[in-house]
C-alpha cells in the first residue's frame, strides 16, 4: 500500500500547512494511541521529545491531547536529541516514542518521527496502520480510560549517562580542546556538558536557541562557523551536530571538514583491527567511491543501500552488521545504540583516535575521496521528473560517459521537495560538466510540466 503521510524519515513539512498543523497532530496522536491499544498494551505509555523549534510547543500539545484521548499515558521529555528519545523509550519500557523535529531543516519546517518500544524506527506495517486509523472519525475513550501526562525532569541526565557508558571507563578527553557546534538545537545542553565531564576543554557555539535560529548558518549542514572557530581558538578539532542530534560532522585542527564517509572510514579501520567490525560496512548510493575503494583494499566488505538511515539500518540487520551510515553524518553504531546517534558516534571516533594515537587529520589521511558534486533542484513531484523520458535519455548518456570511471545518482529527496543530481568521477572537470547537463534536463522537464 502507498503511504500518504509517512516519508523516509517520518512526517515532515512546513508548519501551518497540512499535515504539520495542530489539527492533524491531534488526530495523529489519537491514531497512534489507538494502534498501540490494539496491541498488547491496554494502557500504552508514549514518550514525547522535541528539538528547539518554537512550533514544537504547539505540536507537542496537540499530540499529547490526541494520545490522552485514545487512552495512552504520555511522558514529556522536553528538548531531547532524537537518539535520546530512542534510548529513553527503550530504557523506560515505554510502548513508543515520538520526536517532534525536522532534523536539519530550517525553523519553518517541522515533523514527527516515531520509535518502537525497542527504540527503532517503526516498520512499514505500523506506519500503514496509523495512516488507516487517521481515516477514522476522531473519538475519545470513556472518561475513566483517558490517559495521564507527566514530565520527566531527569531525562537529559539519563541520556547523558547513557552516552558516556558507550566508551570505556578509562577513556577521557583531558588533553583535548574541542569546539562543539550544537546548531541551536536539541544537543545544546547535553553535548557541551558531556564532553566537559569527560575532561575536554570545550568551546560551545550554536548553543543559544531562540526557537527560530535552529540550523541557521551553523551545525552539521553549515560547518563554516565551526571551522573558523577551531582555527581561531587553536582547538584540536571540532564537532558539529544537526538540529535533532542524529547527524555528525567534524573538522580537523586546520578547519578542514571530515564528513560522514571519512568518519566511517576511521571507525571501520579501528573496529576491524579490534575484531569488533562484524558484517559489511554499509553505505548508501551517495557514499563516496573513495570509501568503497578504501574498504576493498583492506578486505572489508562494503555494500550500498538507498539513501536514508532506515535503509542502512535494514541492510545492517539483514547482514548482521554493526556499522554503517551516510555522507551527511547519519552514523549507526548498532553495538552501542539502536539508531543513529551523533553524540555516541562522536565518542566512538574520539575513542578510536585516542587508541591509535592519531589526530583527526592523520586518521583520515589514508582515504582518497574522488570529486563528487550534487545539485539540488527545488521541485514538487520529483519522482515524475526523474521518470521523464527526456531526463531518462540524458541520464543514459551521462551513465555512458562515466562507464568504468564514475557514478551518477538521480533521485527525488525523501524529506524535502527536491530532486538531487549527483555525479562522481576522478576527473573534476567531467563531473562539473555532466552534473550540469543532467540538472538542466531536470529543469527543462519541470518547466514543461508547469
Amino acid at each position: 500500500m502507498h503511504k500518504r503521510y509517512f516519508g523516509t524519515d517520518g512526517i515532515r513539512g512546513r508548519v501551518g500547512e497540512w499535515p504539520i498543523t495542530a489539527e492533524f497532530m491531534l488526530k495523529l496522536g489519537r491514531a497512534m494511541g489507538a494502534v498501540l491499544r490494539q496491541g498488547d498494551a491496554d494502557k500504552p505509555v508514549v514518550l514525547i521529545g522535541k528539538d528547539t523549534r518554537v512550533s514544537g510547543y504547539m505540536l507537542e500539545s496537540a499530540l499529547e491531547a490526541g494520545l490522552l484521548a485514545a487512552g495512552a499515558d504520555v511522558r514529556l521529555l522536553g528538548p531531547m536529541p532524537t537518539p535520546g528519545v530512542a534510548y529513553l523509550t527503550r530504557s523506560m519500557r515505554a510502548d513508543a516514542g515520538i520526536v517532534i523535529s525536522a532534523s536539519h531543516n530550517p525553523h519553518h519546517d517541522n515533523g514527527i518521527k516515531f520509535f518502537s518500544a525497542i527504540g527503532e524506527k517503526l516498520d512499514d506495517a505500523v506506519e500503514l496502520a496509523i495512516e488507516a486509523e487517521l481515516e477514522q472519525a476522531f473519538s475519545t475513550v470513556d472518561s475513566q480510560a483517558i490517559g495521564k501526562a507527566m514530565r520527566i525532569d531527569d531525562a537529559s541526565a539519563r541520556y547523558l549517562e547513557f552516552c558516556k557508558s558507550t566508551v570505556s571507563r578509562s577513556f577521557n578527553l583531558h588533553d583535548l580542546h574541542i569546539v562543539v557546534d550544537c546548531a541551536h538545537g536539541a544537543t545544546y545542553q547535553i553535548a557541551p556538558k558531556m564532553f566537559n565531564e569527560l575532561g575536554a576543554t570545550v568551546t560551545a557555539i550554536g548553543n543559544r536557541p531562540d526557537g527560530l535560529n535552529i540550523n541557521r548558518d551553523c551545525g552539521s549542514t553549515s560547518p563554516a562557523a565551526l571551522s573558523r572557530t577551531v582555527v581561531e581558538t587553536g582547538a584540536h578539532l571540532g564537532i558539529a551536530f544537526d538540529g535533532d542530534g542524529d547527524r555528525l560532522q567534524m573538522v580537523d585542527h586546520d578547519g578542514r571538514l571530515v564528513d560522514g564517509d571519512e568518519l566511517l572510514y576511521i571507525l571501520a579501520l579501528d573496529w576491524h583491527a579490534q575484531g569488533r567490525l562484524v558484517g559489511p560496512l554499509v553505505g548508501t548510493l551517495m557514499s563516496n567511491y573513495g570509501l568503497e575503494q578504501a574498504m576493498l583494499s583492506r578486505d572489508i566488505a562494503f555494500m550500498r543501500t538507498r539513501v536514508g538511515d532506515r535503509y542502512v539500518m535494514q541492510a545492517l540487520r539483514e547482514h548482521a552488521g554493526v556499522l554503517g551510515g551516510e555522507t551527511s553524518g547519519h552514523i549507526l553504531c548498532l553495538d552501542r545504540a539502536s539508531t543513529g546517534d551523533a553524540i555516541v558516534s562522536a565518542l566512538q571516533v574520539l575513542e578510536a583516535l585516542a587508541r591509535n594515537g592519531h589526530s583527526l587529520a592523520e586518521a583520515v589521511a589514508g582515504m582518497r575521496k574522488v570529486p563528487q558534486t550534487t545539485v539540488n533542484i527545488r521541485a514538487h513531484g520529483g519522482a515524475a521528473l526523474v521518470a521523464d523520458a527526456e531526463v531518462q535519455r540524458v541520464l543514459a548518456g551521462v551513465q555512458a560517459k562515466l562507464a568504468g570511471h564514475g557514478r551518477v545518482v538521480l533521485r527525488p529527496s525523501g524529506t524535502e521537495p527536491l530532486v538531487r543530481v549527483t555525479v562522481e568521477a576522478v576527473d573534476a572537470d567531467l563531473v562539473a560538466r555532466l552534473v550540469e547537463e543532467l540538472a538542466a534536463a531536470v529543469r527543462d522537464a519541470q518547466s514543461r510540466v508547469s
